[in-house]
């Protein structure tokens, strides 16, 4: 069977370190947002206490601002550098593009049978969303992250009354980008019929051939009538990798759903309560 390089060593890892901040951030966040929760105490002293979930939350904000510096790094270096502009329009970008919006509403005509469904290319929309999802988190969520971990520092150049807002910003745009990881971007990426259990392409970096055709035909086709099919060709991934996906897979998707049933349980109950109460 054919194999094809589709992420490098370098992006896989980043994706590994993306994870691991993400979770670290998002199990340590929510006993701090909902810390009047009767289970958040419990879920705090369980990461020993609530100053051990506070490290950890900063810990882990550390290594996810390291890991967008580096993607940041490469990015730059393939503009100034390589004199690449792909990175910025074309196939190979992630930037949004005019042919995004058609795949969208094709896709949309497809899964109503009104239409085919639309020849991807390298990147898809949704895709690019997850991509350019994470800027938005970083300059909303990280910055005001960063102006409730360092406010006397901050204090010296904005108004006190932004904390404040910062404060709601950080929490609630935050609890959206947890719900969306562990539930849309769960299903595009792993949950749908043909991948799951699990899509094994961010860890191994490889896709076989058929799946390249039959998934991107417009980059295979590309690749092909440019003669640069074959410079993608790669062997097989050390046996160990996939085994350990698996683990890593099972371990973030349980994490994953169960943080999104505290969440939901944990907005719901006001509600429920409320409803299900006597009746005067």
């Amino acid at each position: 069977m054919t194999l094809y390089r589709r992420f490098d060593a370098v992006d896989r890892g980043l994706h590994v370190a993306l994870m691991a901040s993400f979770l670290g951030l998002a199990v340590s966040g929510l006993p701090l947002l909902f810390a009047a929760s009767a289970w958040a105490s419990t879920l705090a002293h369980a990461l020993g206490g609530f100053h051990m979930a506070g490290l950890l939350h900063r810990t882990s904000a550390l290594l996810l601002i390291g890991v967008f510096a580096v993607h940041l790094a490469r990015v730059g270096t393939r503009l100034v550098v390589d004199r690449d502009l792909g990175v910025l329009w074309g196939p190979s970008s992630m930037v949004p593009q005019p042919r995004d919006a058609r795949d969208l509403i094709g896709h949309l005509k497809w899964f109503f049978g009104r239409g085919p469904r639309p020849r991807f290319d390298r990147y898809t929309y949704w895709e690019k969303f997850d991509y350019m999802a994470v800027f938005w988190g970083m300059g909303i969520i990280g910055g005001s992250g960063l102006m409730l971990w360092f406010p006397t520092v901050f204090a010296r150049v904005v108004p006190g009354w932004l904390f404040n807002v910062a404060t709601l910003i950080h929490g609630e745009e935050a609890l959206l980008a947890v719900g969306f990881i562990f539930t849309i971007h769960f299903f595009n990426t792993h949950m749908r019929p043909e991948k799951f259990p699990m899509d094994p392409v961010i860890f191994t970096g490889r896709v076989s051939e058929e799946e390249l055709r039959e998934e991107r035909p417009d980059e295979y086709d590309r690749l092909r009538a440019a003669g640069r099919l074959d410079q993608q060709a790669v062997g097989p991934a050390p046996d160990w990798i996939l085994p350990a996906a698996r683990v890593v897979a099972a371990v973030v998707l349980t994490i994953g759903f169960a943080v999104v049933a505290i969440i939901v349980v944990t907005l719901l109950t006001p509600i429920v309560l409320t409803f299900s109460g006597p009746i005067r």
